[in-house]
């Protein structure tokens, strides 16, 4: 026989300290690839094809355009008109820097942008549409956050694109950024206004 006892047991020790150790780097080095591997915006969403959820909430209180009260979400409002719902609040950094984009893509006549203001105070989300402009034709307000947790948001910013038969066509999770304007929502919005 080769070794000793003494040599085998050392070499036991070795493996059942080396083991664990190995599992554990394997198992990191798993997260690692996985967490890094992809786009969090392509994150899928058991919505897709589905019709959008039947929330309807108040108005932003206080939200007016050219003298009128801004109406809020009414699930029913979907049916025969492309829409893009955009996740918003004031509080939210890259809301921020997706302002601008939102109201380019409010002059586009063939689509209604619709908001819901998520978990945010109404004198806020009134500040923060004075300073940027008010792209958004229906605004609801969700200050306990049910409305996006029925919507399957993961945070804010999130848009989403309804096609005419008020199914949900597609999920864009982050920002709304010139890139990704250019090369994911607008074909999808055009996806959509062709059916």
């Amino acid at each position: 026989m080769t070794g000793t006892a003494p040599d085998r047991r050392r070499l036991m020790t070795r493996i059942a300290v080396a083991l664990p150790l190995v599992a554990l780097l394997a198992l990191a080095a798993l997260f690692w690839f996985r967490l890094g591997a992809g786009d969090p915006s392509q994150l899928p969403s058991a919505l897709i094809g589905r019709p959008v959820p039947a929330t309807d909430l108040p108005p932003i209180a206080g939200l007016v355009r050219d003298g009128l009260q801004v109406p809020g979400l009414d699930a029913a409002d979907f049916a025969g008109k492309v829409t893009l719902v955009n996740v918003w609040a004031s509080w939210c950094v890259p809301c921020h820097d997706e302002a601008p984009l939102l109201m380019k893509l409010a002059g586009d006549k063939r689509i209604r942008i619709a908001g819901i203001n998520y978990k945010d105070q109404p004198d806020n989300a009134r500040r923060f549409l004075g300073r940027y402009g008010n792209p958004f034709a229906v605004s609801g307000a969700d200050p306990n956050g049910r409305a996006a947790i029925e919507w399957g948001v993961y945070g804010v910013p999130e848009t989403f694109v309804v096609g005419r038969d008020a199914r949900i066509a597609f999920k864009l999770v982050g920002p709304i950024t010139p890139e990704n304007l250019e090369s994911t929502l607008k074909p999808e919005i055009e996806k959509a206004l062709a059916r």
